[in-house]
């Protein structure tokens, strides 16, 4: 009897699945192949994907805090006008 899907999403029993048993030589080959596959970057575009992503971090670190500084003198103003 199958088991009633939840938002869509089809539930399964454990004992219902049979997993094929893997020795850890088998697994090793299975890494490798699938590793030789992989488009590796270059050396430069690794570095240009560093630079950027400093480069990015730097902005919205300054972005942040020039938005935090503009809010703590507003607050700081409007606390003051009932002083």
């Amino acid at each position: 009897m199958p088991l009633p899907s939840f938002f869509g999403w089809r539930v399964e029993r454990k004992k219902d699945k049979i997993m094929a048993k893997t020795t850890p030589a088998k697994f090793v080959q299975e890494v490798r192949q699938e590793t030789s596959k992989v488009t590796w970057p270059t050396r430069r575009e690794t570095v240009v994907s560093t630079a950027t992503v400093f480069v990015m971090a730097i902005i919205a670190a300054m972005f942040f805090f020039l938005v935090d500084q503009l809010l703590s003198v507003s607050v700081r103003f409007l606390l003051g006008m009932g002083a």
